[in-house]
């Protein structure tokens, strides 16, 4: 029987409603880009989990939880692969995925505040890692080089950018042509999953965002316990 996913400590509904949201805290498809026509209504983003909660990307509950060795091996990255780890927080997934792509890989990974850079770095030392580039990103920008990735995974990240459409363009730039896209998002269609509703996102929703920047859906991966996973590739890629 799956564990069920422990409400996030620092997602308190009376608390979080007060939090201020980043620019405007209302993203939604343009809708002169929209291919699908989405009826999706705007979303609040979500505030960003801070560095001082970084103890929670670590709990032991995780593996069960969320089950990343089991997400890494189904997107079957190969060997000596580029991959974005965007939003990595303290590494959780970066580590795995340097170990996946090996010593002939990279993985870079980035994140918005300087404090889970240092943690990051801290545990790949930890670790023995040197495959990884870590990038200080900002809100506007993401830090990212062109062309050069070939998997781009964000994990319970998308629906925290303050800029999602700003930022979607920037990972297409980044991308080779047959890259892939990967957002990892807890499921808002099931009521019964007790993270804050800022916290879970459709799939109508992430479609509805992430098409009109320069993205194809290819598929959607449901075989995680409370998450979707949501793989496109760049347009005409």
């Amino acid at each position: 029987m799956t564990q069920p996913v422990r409400r996030l400590p620092w997602i308190v509904a009376a608390a979080l409603a007060a939090l201020p949201l980043a620019t405007d805290g209302i993203a939604q498809a343009a809708p002169s880009e929209n291919r699908s026509q989405s009826t999706a209504p705007p979303r609040r983003i979500a505030p960003v989990m801070s560095y001082q909660h970084a103890d929670w990307l670590v709990r032991p509950e995780r593996q069960a939880e969320e089950q990343p060795d089991r997400l890494i091996r189904a997107l079957k990255i190969p060997r000596g692969a580029t991959v974005v780890d965007l939003g990595a927080g303290v590494g959780y997934f970066t580590w795995r995925l340097a170990k996946r792509v090996g010593p002939t890989g990279t993985v870079i990974a980035t994140d918005i505040q300087p404090e889970m850079i240092e943690l990051l770095r801290s545990n790949l030392r930890e670790r023995g890692i040197r495959n990884v580039e870590t990038v200080l990103a900002r809100q506007d920008d993401a830090g990212l080089p062109e062309s050069v990735a070939d998997l781009v995974l964000l994990v319970d990240v998308y629906h925290e950018l303050s800029q999602p459409l700003r930022t979607m363009r920037a990972v297409r730039r980044s991308l080779k042509p047959r890259g892939r896209l990967v957002l990892v998002e807890y499921r808002k269609e099931d009521p019964s999953i007790p993270i804050h509703p800022l916290h879970k996102m459709t799939v109508e929703q992430v479609r509805a965002e992430v098409e009109p920047a320069g993205f194809a859906f290819v598929e959607l991966l449901n075989f995680l316990p409370s998450q979707h996973v949501v793989v496109f590739t760049p347009d005409g890629g």
